[in-house]
């Protein structure tokens, strides 16, 4: 019997959680770049929530596909934010329904007794900062990944 290979694995859907920033890096770092029209962030004051319906680019299998020499892939996940207290944006116009924002970068910023604020940061300068009781981020995939309909993978010039 040969070796089990990490390549072997059967691939599923991610489903993560963060509660603390090392956490919250890693669900920035798959969220980085992904695309949702400004009618999928979903604000919900009684529980608590903020959820977007995001479409993610797949870094996590970038490089099979570069090796496999197929196309890169997205994938709609839900990204949601728990305990949420207050939500503060700018540089979203959330009456122009047909503008597509993406997400750069996840922050935490922790305050007293693990409170703090945790901001979406998108591309032209707008922003999405929630003041959270405490950080719970989770990203749950919820389709199959399709072909990226850029057939590349996103770069920022430097």
């Amino acid at each position: 019997m040969a070796d089990a290979r990490f390549e072997d694995a059967d691939e599923g859907p991610l489903h993560l959680v963060a509660l603390d920033g090392e956490d919250l890096r890693v669900i920035a770092a798959l969220t980085q770049d992904a695309v949702f029209p400004i009618t999928e962030i979903s604000w919900n004051p009684k529980r608590r929530r903020l959820a977007l319906l995001i479409n993610r680019f797949r870094w996590e299998d970038r490089e099979a596909a570069d090796r496999a020499g197929r196309p890169y892939e997205r994938v709609q996940a839900l990204l949601w934010v728990e305990d949420v207290l207050k939500v503060r944006s700018q540089g979203i116009d959330r009456a122009a329904k047909e503008t597509v924002l993406s997400l750069l970068d996840i922050e935490w910023a922790e305050g007293a007794e693990g409170a703090g604020v945790v901001t979406f940061v998108l591309a032209g300068d707008g922003a999405i900062a929630m003041e959270v009781e405490a950080l719970e981020v989770a990203l749950r995939d919820v389709t199959r990944p399709y072909i990226a309909p850029s057939h590349q993978a996103p770069s920022h010039p430097e």
